[in-house]
């Protein structure tokens, strides 16, 4: 499997995994269950807007986070510096904060704005956006913290807005995860301060260039495990990761009812386990996406986190294509995902 497969994989299993729980974020397990049976959803159910396959912002922003990359990538020659990428990144999600603040595209004339995404119509629609988030790219950001410290915006967030973006940080720097790990970690500190918020999307981004290396899941895990705990203030991410990986591995099959065990998926931490947990659990690619998404949790987080996982490792023909055919924006994803893999 090349490089190139495994980039679209990763995007648009996220973004599937994300289509799927958008429906169902705000139930809980027992609505989910009276709404659509005791199996909980099984495909594609639809939306506030009538519709099926719509993405959120966990996807939104992973686009934005893509051009961003490809913005610092395309600004130097060879590798570009950290401070550089998380500038670029920074820009990428003031164009994402402009599809929020406006119903089309705001005239030209602040240095952001410029960029392919920023002039798709389809993009401008909030889909429940993150507080923290939005608040954080109303504010300065003057440059991230030593990684263990508080960052300086939202110093106390740590919600999964963090993580659900971070996949594309392993895709760029597939060959040195510990690299992922760090730029990963300093970007999502624009939006986000507290240390288990922004080290939890370095892990994820470590995890997702494991995966690109060929590497198992299990081995991946275990990378980004051994990153962690170079950092301090490392705990509550490795605990989460540790739960969810010795969860997946005891008997007596897999629930949401173990899913939850982890957490609600609002925090970072529980939304990197609950995914890591399901893609781990079911070797299934579709059993383990619905298994991420049928919880009382951030559903569209965690099947968003799932997705991004087996995307990596198991490329685009594990993904159902009944649910790959009516996703939102595909086009859209399939050209950022061959532009970040050229």
């Amino acid at each position: 499997m090349d490089v190139v497969d495994r980039v679209r994989g990763c995007l648009l299993g996220g973004a599937i995994g994300d289509a799927l729980g958008a429906p169902i974020e705000f139930q809980s397990l027992r609505e989910i269950r009276r709404d659509h049976g005791a199996e909980g959803i099984t495909g594609y159910v639809t939306t506030w807007r009538g519709q099926s396959g719509l993405i959120t912002d966990d996807t939104q922003m992973t686009l934005f986070t893509v051009e961003g990359l490809l913005r610092a990538r395309a600004s130097e020659v060879g590798d570009a510096p950290g401070h550089l990428v998380v500038a670029a990144v920074r820009q990428a999600y003031l164009r994402w904060l402009d599809t929020q603040d406006h119903r089309t595209p705001p005239p030209a004339g602040r240095p952001h704005r410029t960029g392919r995404l920023r002039e798709e119509g389809w993009l401008y629609s909030r889909r429940a956006p993150g507080n923290a988030c939005l608040s954080g790219l109303h504010k300065p950001f003057p440059g991230p913290s030593p990684l263990g410290e508080p960052g300086p915006v939202n110093p106390g967030s740590k919600g999964c807005g963090t993580v659900m973006r971070s996949a594309p940080f392993g895709l760029i720097a597939w060959h040195d995860p510990r690299e992922a790990f760090a730029v990963s970690a300093a970007c999502a500190q624009i939006t986000h301060g507290h240390p288990t918020g922004y080290l939890a999307a370095g892990a994820f981004a470590a995890i997702i260039a494991h995966l690109m290396a060929d590497e198992s899941l299990e081995t991946a895990v275990r990378g980004a495990l051994d990153l962690l705990a170079t950092y301090p203030a490392h705990e509550e991410t490795s605990a989460a990761l540790r739960a969810a990986v010795g969860l997946a591995g005891a008997g007596g099959g897999h629930s949401p009812e173990r899913v939850e065990s982890l957490g609600g998926a609002w925090v970072a931490e529980e939304a990197l386990a609950i995914g890591v947990y399901c893609a781990l659990a079911e070797p299934s690619v579709e059993r383990a996406l619905l298994l991420s998404v049928n919880h009382s949790g951030d559903s569209d987080s965690t099947g968003s986190v799932c997705g991004n996982l087996l995307g990596a490792r198991h490329g685009v023909a594990a993904l159902p294509s009944a649910w790959l055919r009516p996703l939102e924006g595909r086009d859209t994803i399939e050209r950022l995902a061959a532009e970040l893999a050229g």
